[in-house]
């Protein structure tokens, strides 16, 4: 199909940050395009682990089912560790104990890799995506993005307000904005192996997520889709090539010297630990990989890149529908590449833990946008503190507070009030809801919490009062920038 010759927001990049930012663009209601060069979604597994705090973000999106069914059951969610999938001296760990977990989330993590994640999104996103066009170039004016894209060998030019690139570290768009990367590459060069071969009864008493092949064995590690599907991450020398008999490499990983083995593609690729020196410039904003490289020990890249989006598309809503200033966006910045920062940090600092690392599902729930040190690393403690995540408290069997949020501002205030935002009364809430809430809060606490779920202004004044509060500058330049 031809693209429309103007577009609010243009997203360059159809990986699974891409299509979540143009999911949560639909929700806010803003009008935009995405182009994908790839003529499909990604067949390999690449990433695997989402994260509680992105999939309180699809549960807003209403994909919280589709994507439990289409990951591993939580019962297979194990950590093998030998030298091969044979070694009788293994050892098998599960997700380490995280006292509270589920009063934390409604939706913990779980194990869903790339390449069924990115179909999901697509399906519900395809209205706005055109799979098979590349972005050539775009240039910056002051009346938007002159874009010049590419399908099937025939270009055509797109206006947009704004450009996103969500197309990874050597896309088109951060490299033309002239955005730098800084941090260290080459950590580690990795030789990814999709397969297929009958280990499923071969691993029936020591089933797992991931199998971490230690000394003397081959090393890397094993991850399985289902009974028959595999993926092997084969550690290689910095300049080493790729071994030829693929399928002789697996065999000898494995432990299985007669394994029937069908290799169905492989891919290389490098880790690295990189941040952009800016997440906007101007009329462009980077989110995802174009914005950070970081190590996938711990499992954070793509949900980090998740968070992005959603902290993104808000902003852009606001300001595309001149709800608020431009300046808007510079808060995107100013919040996410701290937050970046440190789990490229953390997940550095996993890659040099040869013995193993914390595998943390509810690290990103301790995001504190008003913080220096925006992670805690301690673990999730619900505040009500301005900067952090709403809490979630159980309001009725499959309820949480977290589902009263967005699409815009949101008050939530012990008695209902005039409000120009949408009001939650909290005293008429269930009795075990509402003591929660006196309990971490207090009785008179009132939160104004953003379309992201954090908290963007508290108080204690009456609720009487709060109108006032409110009126006293109109509410389409107070809400962004609220603090208390």
């Amino acid at each position: 199909m031809t693209p429309p010759p103007h577009t609010p927001v243009l997203i360059a990049g159809g990986g699974p940050v891409g299509l979540t930012l143009s999911l949560l663009l639909t929700h806010h209601g803003v009008d935009h395009l995405l182009v994908e060069a790839r003529s499909t979604t990604s067949h390999h597994p690449k990433a695997r682990g989402i994260s509680a705090r992105s999939m309180e973000i699809f549960r807003r999106l209403g994909l919280e089912g589709a994507i439990r069914q289409a990951g591993l059951p939580a019962d297979q969610v194990f950590f093998y560790r030998g030298r091969d999938l044979t070694d009788p001296d293994f050892v098998r760990t599960g997700l380490p104990e995280q006292p509270g977990a589920e009063a934390n989330t409604p939706t913990p993590g779980l194990i869903c890799s790339q390449d069924a994640l990115e179909p999901l999104l697509l399906d519900r996103a395809r209205p706005h995506t055109r799979f098979g066009t590349r972005l050539l170039s775009y240039r910056q004016d002051t009346d938007g993005i002159r874009a010049v894209l590419e399908t099937d060998g025939s270009r055509s030019a797109v206006h947009a307000d704004w450009l996103v690139g969500c197309d990874g570290a050597a896309g088109t768009v951060r490299t033309a904005a002239g955005i730098g990367l800084e941090g260290p590459t080459g950590l580690g060069r990795y030789l990814s192996i999709r397969f297929e071969a009958p280990l499923g009864p071969v691993v029936a008493d020591r089933a797992s997520a991931s199998y971490f092949l230690t000394p003397p064995g081959r090393g890397g590690f094993l991850a399985v889709d289902n009974d028959r599907h595999w993926i092997y991450q084969y550690p290689l020398d910095p300049a080493a090539e790729p071994p030829s008999d693929l399928a002789a490499l697996i065999r000898t990983a494995a432990g299985l010297p007669g394994l029937d083995v069908t290799v169905h593609d492989t891919m290389t690729w490098r880790m690295d630990a990189r941040l952009a020196t800016a997440y906007r410039h101007s009329r462009v904003l980077l989110a995802g990989d174009a914005a950070h490289v970081i190590p996938p020990t711990g499992g954070h890249g793509m949900n980090t890149g998740i968070g992005d989006a959603d902290n993104l598309a808000w902003r852009l809503a606001y300001v595309t529908t001149g709800r608020a200033p431009e300046s808007l966006l510079d808060g995107y910045d100013a919040e996410r590449r701290p937050l970046a920062r440190q789990v490229i940090d953390i997940s550095t600092a996993n890659a040099a833990q040869r013995s193993g690392y914390r595998i943390d599902d509810e690290l990103l729930l301790t995001a504190d946008y008003h913080s220096p040190t925006p992670l805690d690393l301690t673990g999730y403690h619900p505040s009500g503190r301005p900067g952090t995540r709403l809490p979630h408290l159980p309001l009725t069997p499959g309820a949480s507070t977290l589902d009263l949020v967005g699409p815009d501002f949101t008050l939530f205030t012990p008695t209902a009030v005039p409000a120009p935002v949408r009001v939650i009364a909290t005293d008429s809430w269930p009795p075990a809801a509402r003591a929660r809430w006196h309990e971490l809060l207090g009785p008179a606490t009132t939160l104004l919490v953003r379309p992201d779920g954090h908290i963007a202004w508290r108080t204690e004044e009456p609720p009487t009062a709060l109108p006032d509060v409110l009126g006293r500058t109109p509410v389409r330049h107070t809400l962004p920038g609220l603090r208390r």
